[in-house]
């Protein structure tokens, strides 16, 4: 069986989005897009902002501690402001710490990327589902694809789960994919952003 390449759907997405601009005169789609952090927002936003009206969701209850979470938060607001982006907003949900620590609880001592991590992307991840669908947005997709820390495949069939369920379209990704990782870093240091050495939760944390 050969493994699916989201990079290459995704520039599928997008030139059919374009092609229906050109055609049609229509208006940007809209995205909402999940975003764990600066870092992994820079190189991404860079790349969708021409082709999307793009509303970032920060939503993020992994990270602890709570101030940790509000750095990141602020550091994530700086960013937009200092890139100059006209057509990309932040929203925020509740931090809900107590609900993360439920739904991973008995996995506490897995290494990154097993079962503790699929159910905390899906947290994230359903969250951005169902804000999406509830505000009209035409697609959701998250940043966590561009970190290689982070399993893509995994998180796409989270992403397509989610769009059955919720009657949003995700959009498929691989962001680290063409050097986006690379290009996140040249950012980070453009922009001199916080980049911080664990993921967010307790347990990433340590194992760093």
């Amino acid at each position: 069986m050969n493994k699916r390449n989201y990079q290459l759907e995704l520039d599928k997405i997008i030139e059919n989005i374009n092609n229906e601009k050109v055609a049609n005169g229509v208006d940007n789609s809209r995205l909402l897009l999940h975003a764990c952090c600066a870092p992994c927002s820079s190189y991404v936003l860079e790349y969708l902002h021409e082709f999307f009206d793009i509303t970032i969701l920060f939503y993020n209850p992994n990270i602890e501690p709570e101030s940790e979470y509000a750095f990141r938060l602020s550091e994530l607001k700086r960013l937009i402001q200092e890139m100059n982006f006209t057509n990309i907003n932040i929203v925020t949900s509740r931090y809900d710490n107590v609900k993360f620590h439920q739904l991973v609880k008995g996995f506490e001592d897995e290494r990154e990327g097993g079962s503790r991590c699929r159910n905390c992307i899906t947290q994230r991840l359903e969250e951005a589902a169902k804000y999406a669908s509830e505000h009209g947005f035409d697609y959701f997709a998250s940043t966590l694809t561009i970190s290689p820390m982070k399993n893509a495949t995994m998180i796409n069939e989270i992403g397509q789960e989610l769009e059955k369920k919720y009657n949003i379209r995700f959009l498929p990704s691989d962001f680290k994919k063409r050097n986006g990782y690379k290009r996140s870093i040249e950012l980070s240091h453009e922009y001199n952003l916080y980049r911080q050495n664990y993921c967010g939760c307790i347990y990433s944390k340590q194992n760093s």
